[in-house]
């Protein structure tokens, strides 16, 4: 058995705030992204807004981002959604 590193790789990224942000994102990723509903419930006591979920366009098909998740550009520039706790555990953010 052989033990790998994976190597270091910059990546561009985005946090998903659930609702006020999507047109940042959209500009991001290249396209107007679907959204749909994640959750009323801080609206409905008055609260805060609505959130919502964005539908990103994947390699692998259509992946749902949910709010707090991140929106990475891959090496190839393909975009995927990563869950905050995974995204903390793998990346750093990079000072220019």
């Amino acid at each position: 058995m052989s033990k790998y590193r994976k190597k270091p790789v910059v990546i561009e990224a985005i946090q998903w705030n659930g609702n006020t942000n999507r047109q940042e994102i959209c500009d991001f990723v290249g396209e107007d992204l679907k959204t749909e509903e994640f959750s009323t419930a801080a609206y409905e006591v008055g609260m805060g807004k609505p959130s919502f979920s964005l539908k990103i366009n994947t390699l692998e098909g259509e992946m749902t981002a949910n709010p707090k998740d991140f929106i990475i550009k891959g090496v190839n520039g393909e975009f995927y959604p990563c869950k905050p706790d995974i995204f903390e555990k793998t990346y750093e953010l990079v000072e220019d």
